[in-house]
């Protein structure tokens, strides 16, 4: 292919925006598994049911940033009950092991996706918007706005969720948590409540990033299959529990991603992550930022 700098450019803009969008998708595993340390591999799917909720609310009229507010309350109650059975079948018992977790995530995972597409079909589902169809023009570049808006939710997200794990008791409580669970104990907090409570908000993220999948393009049930090895990357290569530098590897892994989509082959693209994952873990096996603590 010959070197045009508008493709260029707009390979580089639209990497940035879809990197953000995979910021959004991976802020709630980067709570139960960056900091809670338990391996929610069924949230790509939770993020999916997040956008058939949006995708059922806009059938009304509802905007599909509206209705994924209207969604953060009933699914962050989700992700407590979620947390309630997971903590009751394997915490209390200590019998918990990343193996079993796993089985639980994936059938868990199973579930929602038959449940999606016995409630949906098979087809693709999309939304519509004013905005949705038209795009904004700056010079060479092109910038769809069914791109540009949903990927101002994940910086939104992750700068929100930044300042509540910084600047509340809650929230120190919640970075707390992985590292010093018995101390909590000791200061007279409960561990499970502060456990339970983060895996709320963490399943509420799902709604909201739901709500960019779909407005991004056409969904299905099975979807987020697609991401798991993706936002599972993310976590990793930012380090266990940073939040904000997710943010910075997912929009590498999604420059990188738009890149090789438009000078090499489109169908290499979905391996990006996995090869950017490889060369990070073996230059920096903690990870680009570390843990949080």
């Amino acid at each position: 292919m010959m070197f045009s700098i508008d493709i260029l450019l707009n390979a580089i803009v639209t990497g940035i925006l879809l990197g953000s969008v995979y910021a959004a998708l991976a802020l709630g595993l980067g709570i139960t598994f960056g900091i809670l340390h338990i391996p929610n591999i069924a949230h790509p799917t939770l993020v999916v049911a997040g956008a058939f909720f949006v995708y059922t609310l806009c059938q009304w009229g509802l905007d599909p940033i509206v209705a994924a507010l209207i969604g953060l309350v009933p699914f962050y109650l989700l992700g407590v009950v979620l947390y309630t059975f997971y903590s009751r079948v394997f915490e209390r018992r200590g019998s918990a092991n990343v193996l079993q977790s796993l089985t639980l995530f994936f059938g868990l995972s199973l579930v929602i996706e038959i449940l999606l597409s016995l409630g949906f079909g098979s087809e693709l589902k999309s939304v519509s918007a004013s905005y949705i169809g038209s795009s904004l023009k700056l010079g060479l570049l092109t910038i769809p706005y069914r791109l540009l808006i949903p990927a101002l939710l994940g910086p939104l997200m992750i700068a929100a969720l930044s300042i509540y794990l910084a600047h509340t008791s809650s929230g120190t409580a919640i970075r707390a948590v992985a590292h010093e669970e018995r101390a909590l104990s000791i200061a007279g907090i409960n561990p499970a409540a502060v456990k339970r409570h983060a895996f709320g908000i963490a399943t509420a993220t799902a709604v909201i990033a739901g709500a960019a999948l779909i407005m991004v393009g056409p969904i299905e049930p099975f979807a987020g299959r697609y991401q798991i090895g993706r936002v599972f990357a993310i976590i990793v290569l930012a380090g266990m529990g940073s939040i904000p530098g997710s943010l910075v590897i997912a929009i590498i892994i999604g420059i990188a991603e738009a890149l090789v989509a438009s000078y090499l082959n489109p169908s290499w693209a979905p391996g990006v992550a996995f090869a950017i994952l490889l060369l990070g873990l073996a230059g920096r096996p903690q990870g680009l930022f570390g843990g949080a603590r």
